[in-house]
């Protein structure tokens, strides 16, 4: 049996590696939201959209949503956030 190492047209697969990436940085995310004062974290998620951190969710103040976006940013590794956290049943979307 002869074995040949995977390609992908010619070019070494890179998916397995970038997912890994992404989920260190999702956890770096939350774990920094969780422990970030100023702000209950307990019903935001971190995804991964493109190169970009997004935040959904909700949380109870205006400051709270503030601070998660300044919270993610800090993340080494965080290039861009979209805070798609609600508030009280509002929305307060934008990419900052």
């Amino acid at each position: 049996m002869v074995f040949k190492e995977q390609t992908f047209h010619g070019l070494e697969p890179e998916i397995e590696t970038e997912i890994a990436n992404r989920a260190l940085l999702e956890s770096a995310v939350a774990n920094a939201l969780a422990i970030a004062g100023g702000i209950d974290a307990a019903d935001v998620e971190v995804t991964m959209d493109e190169d970009q951190v997004v935040l959904t969710g909700t949380v109870g103040t205006v400051g709270e949503i503030e601070r998660a976006t300044a919270v993610a940013k800090a993340v080494e590794g965080v290039h861009s956030v979209q805070n798609r956290i609600l508030l009280g049943g509002s929305s307060l979307d934008g990419t900052h």
